[in-house]
């Protein structure tokens, strides 16, 4: 089974606004950048389960890990029902402000 994947409007001005951030530095790097998470999120269809569990007592809210370069980034998402998975955030695994 696969679930459907929505993103939250805060999900998609973080993707935007990491691309570009890449994109002043360079150009490649934030298209490759962009496909990684883009890829790593895709994933998340058919294994939602597969990525850690936040802090406290939350089993539907995980976190997905996407390894870049010599960092990443983490998505934060939740497994809303048995069909739908909400991306709620990406950052960058060095910001202070993942929520």
């Amino acid at each position: 089974m696969s679930f459907e994947l929505r993103y939250s409007p805060a999900a998609r001005l973080d993707i935007r606004r990491l691309y570009r951030f890449l994109l002043d530095r360079d150009p490649v790097v934030a298209e490759k950048a962009i496909n990684v998470i883009e890829k790593a999120i895709g994933n998340l269809a058919d294994f939602p389960f597969s990525s850690r569990k936040t802090r406290g007592n939350l089993p539907r809210i995980r976190e997905l890990v996407i390894p870049f370069s010599n960092s990443g980034y983490v998505a934060l998402y939740e497994i809303e029902d048995s069909t739908t998975v909400t991306i709620l955030a990406v950052r960058h695994q060095r910001e202070d402000d993942y929520h």
